[in-house]
C-alpha cells in the first residue's frame, strides 16, 4: 500500500505558503509516498497548468511523487471540486455540472471537497454523483479534528468513495489523514490515477482505517476533542486582539 496526502496547496495557490520542494521534503519525511496537489483555479490558465505540472515533476524524487491537480470552485465560491489527471484547464467560476462533464470527458478524477464549508452540502446535486469519484468526509481545515457531520448523509445512496484531505495551506493543517492506495507496481502519476479510477483506495485517520474512527467511543472522543479545539482557538483569537 502507498500512503498519499490529499488536498495540498503550495505557493502556486494565492493563499498557499510553502513551495513545492519544501512540501515534498516535509511530507516525505513524515512517511508519505504521494503528494496530491490541488492548487486553486484562481489565476490559472492552461499555460500555467502546464508550468505547474513541470514544477511538480521537478519537485518529485525517488521518495515522493508530487501529483499536479486543481481545486475548481463555482461562481459563488461555495462548491469546490478537487481534480487530478490529464484535464486541460476548464476555467474559473465554471458551473459545477459543466466542469465535471469536462473532467470526465478528459479522463480526469474528481472529488467534492469539504461539503460542510459554507454549507456546500445544501448545493449538492445528486446528478453530480455520476461524474464524481468521491467526496471528502473529513477535511482538516474545515472540519478540524473530527469528521464532517454532513458528508455521511450525502454519501448515503451513492457510489461515492469517502476521502480525507488536509486542505494544507500551512503547518496548522498538518494532521495524520491519508488515502491508502493499492498500487502494485511503480508509483507514477498514471498508476496513481489508475488506482483511483479502479477504486483501490481507502481513507485513513490517525493511523487507522477511517471507519474505525467514525464509530463508538472513537467518534465520541474525536468530537469532544474538536469542541475543545474550537473553544481554545476562539479564546486564543480573543486574547490576540
Amino acid at each position: 500500500m502507498v500512503t498519499a496526502a490529499c488536498h495540498v496547496h503550495s505557493d502556486w495557490s494565492y493563499d498557499g505558503k510553502w513551495t513545492l520542494s519544501a512540501l515534498a521534503a516535509e511530507f516525505s519525511r513524515r512517511g508519505y509516498r504521494v503528494l496530491m496537489m490541488t492548487e486553486h483555479d484562481r489565476g490559472f490558465t492552461e499555460k500555467r497548468r502546464q508550468e505547474h505540472r513541470a514544477a511538480c515533476a521537478a519537485a518529485s524524487s525517488e521518495s515522493i511523487l508530487v501529483v499536479p491537480g486543481i481545486e475548481y470552485s463555482d461562481a459563488e465560491n461555495r462548491v469546490h471540486v478537487l481534480v487530478w489527471g490529464p484535464v486541460p484547464f476548464v476555467g474559473e467560476e465554471v458551473p459545477t455540472a459543466k466542469m465535471l462533464e469536462a473532467v470526465k470527458a478528459a479522463g480526469g478524477v474528481a472529488v467534492m471537497a469539504h461539503p460542510s464549508r459554507m454549507k456546500a452540502w445544501k448545493a449538492f446535486d445528486p446528478a453530480w454523483a455520476g461524474d464524481l469519484l468521491g467526496m471528502e468526509i473529513w477535511n482538516r481545515k474545515t472540519d478540524g479534528w473530527a469528521p464532517s457531520k454532513t458528508a455521511p448523509q450525502l454519501l448515503e445512496g451513492t457510489n461515492l468513495l469517502p476521502f480525507v484531505g488536509m486542505d494544507f495551506h500551512d503547518r496548522r493543517q498538518m494532521f495524520p489523514l491519508s488515502m491508502e492506495l493499492d498500487i502494485p507496481a511503480n508509483v507514477t502519476e498514471e498508476s496513481v490515477l489508475e488506482c483511483l479510477r479502479a477504486r483501490r483506495c481507502h481513507p485513513m485517520a490517525l493511523g487507522r482505517p477511517l471507519r474505525e474512527r467514525m464509530s463508538g467511543w472513537s467518534e465520541a472522543k474525536l468530537n469532544a476533542a474538536e469542541r475543545c479545539r474550537r473553544v481554545l482557538a476562539k479564546a486564543y483569537r480573543f486574547l490576540k486582539r
